[in-house]
């Protein structure tokens, strides 16, 4: 059976009764708290998604003092900045976290010649899939819920994100602690206890992706405007059935 094949099959952890009444419950309450609650509802059947972008820096600053051998997913496209790989590097060293590299099945000399050179400009969308959805796809079979960062204030397409959610990508129990910090709140808390951050950061690149598909952004402009420029496209498919293509 296929990893997509057993996800159609897979039932939620929660009910969708449950998943409501817990986002309403956890509306209001602190980061560390829904963190808490997240790893003691699923303990070793939760993973953190992680980009090391600066929400997933406060994440993992949280998340490893309330549950030191927490998994962390990191999506390692190969088109990463080396900043973000010099990061990882730092996040690595600093909290002895359990970060397990995520990978495509192709590297990018098989991309480039099965779907031809620079497939994230000719096509993103299955750019992303292939790097970044199918990899997580079958990381994310061995867990049940998974904490993203993912804000409110991001993008228009994340608005209505909830505390607790079900996943509409890979069919389980989505918690986003951050929903309803402002990018304020995230630069206060990095600075107040010290986070490691991409240094991509201080030099106008708020939302950091793959090297290719990233640019800075002017002052004023939407956070994400530095994404996939020149393109409708918006968000990489992970939070977004609408963006990931068939393969």
């Amino acid at each position: 059976m296929s990893t997509a094949e057993k996800i159609e099959e897979r039932k939620l952890a929660l009910s969708a009764d449950e998943i409501n009444r817990w986002a309403e419950k956890l509306e209001n309450e602190s980061s560390e708290n829904i963190i808490r609650w997240a790893c003691e509802k699923f303990g070793n059947k939760l993973a953190i998604a992680c980009s090391l972008g600066a929400e997933d820096m406060v994440i993992m600053d949280i998340a490893v003092k309330i549950k030191p051998d927490v998994h962390f997913l990191f999506l390692d496209t190969e088109f990463h900045f080396q900043d973000t790989l010099d990061l990882l590097n730092k996040a690595k060293q600093k909290y002895k976290a359990n970060i397990i590299s995520v990978k495509s099945e192709y590297t990018p000399q098989e991309q480039a010649q099965k779907f031809g050179p620079q497939l994230f400009f000719t096509d993103p969308n299955l750019c992303c899939t292939l790097r970044k959805v199918v990899p997580l796809r079958g990381a994310l079979s061995n867990y049940v819920a998974w904490i993203t960062g993912i804000r409110r204030e991001q993008a228009p397409t994340r608005r209505n994100a909830k505390v607790v959610e079900e996943d509409k990508v890979f069919g389980l129990v989505k918690i986003n602690p951050l929903v309803r910090w402002t990018w304020s709140d995230v630069w206060d808390y990095i600075k107040k206890n010290s986070v490691p951050y991409n240094r991509l950061h201080d030099m106008g690149y708020p939302s950091i992706g793959c090297a290719p598909c990233t640019q800075p952004v002017r002052p004023g402009q939407d956070l994400r405007a530095g994404r996939w420029t020149g393109t409708e496209k918006t968000e990489c498919g992970l939070h977004s059935p609408d963006d990931v293509k068939k393969v």
